[in-house]
């Protein structure tokens, strides 16, 4: 079996998961059927360990063979035996800084504990984006407060003006390169992480630690932060519900959207053979 077998790894939302943020049921079969014959599967999502576990735990996706990816490649969780296997983040006085900086501009930005999400003030970004991660938030009333710990990531958000948080980009954290990068998992979400980390850098990373092939290795996803996990894996299955730009990243496009175990389609032709 070991020589066959083959590692999926999925990003959550607008892929594994429907516009209700539900796992179907065709989803659920192909995945379960993939872990019973010996593959393994991956959650990969921008989102934190905290938020990511919920939908693992969901999925039945912490059994042997299944782990994530959470904050976008950061850390590296396996449920299984509850352990990280992996971890980078950045440094605290340099986040608190692009922070201070967000602030400065009136763009919202947050950072994490490993269960809530932090944010300075109460705002729309953060109610409406705890919706979508059913993780609790807390006002915290300083930057010391913000940053417990060396962030895997911190988290700008503009959903009514894109030019503002590309502004800030540009000119705040683009400079730090050597020591963080960002890129958008989505029209709103600005992600900041540190230098190299990627789902694409997570993608190997695990087939190393695995002992799997990279060319045994299928990523799923839609978003810009898929990208370089859909180079990087031996098959780029990209949803047909996917971000514009993000297909010709990709080797393949499925025939069924997110709402409609496209998924499942991508189980079936690529790890299911």
């Amino acid at each position: 079996m070991a020589d066959n077998r083959r590692i999926l790894f999925t990003d959550l939302d607008g892929t594994l998961l429907n516009d209700k943020k539900e796992i179907s049921p065709g989803n659920q079969a192909a995945i379960d059927e993939a872990l019973s014959k010996g593959h393994k599967v991956v959650v990969s999502t921008g989102r934190p360990l905290a938020s990511g576990m919920i939908i693992a735990e969901r999925a039945g996706l912490v059994k042997d063979g299944c782990y994530i990816i959470a904050f976008n490649g950061g850390q590296i969780y396996d449920p299984f035996h509850k352990k990280t296997v992996y971890g980078k983040t950045l440094p605290k006085e340099l986040a608190k800084s692009v922070f201070q900086e967000a602030v400065n501009r009136d763009l919202h930005i947050q950072s994490y504990s490993d269960t809530e999400v932090l944010v300075l003030k109460d705002s729309m970004e953060i109610r409406k984006y705890v919706q979508g991660t059913e993780l609790p938030y807390r006002v915290v009333p300083d930057l010391d407060a913000a940053f417990p710990v060396d962030p895997y990531k911190i988290l700008a958000i503009s959903f009514d003006d894109r030019p503002k948080i590309e502004k800030f980009q540009r000119e705040v954290v683009n400079p730090l390169a050597g020591t963080a990068r960002s890129f958008f998992s989505n029209d709103a979400y600005l992600e900041v992480v540190p230098e190299g980390i990627s789902k694409g850098f997570a993608v190997k990373w695990m087939c190393s630690y695995l002992g799997i092939p990279l060319e045994n290795s299928v990523a799923a996803g839609d978003a810009e932060n898929d990208v370089e996990m859909l180079e990087t894996a031996g098959v780029g299955a990209v949803m047909c519900n996917a971000f514009p730009g993000v297909a010709e990243h990709g080797d393949y496009v499925t025939e069924n959207d997110n709402n409609h175990d496209g998924l499942a389609e991508i189980i079936r032709k690529f790890i299911l053979i």
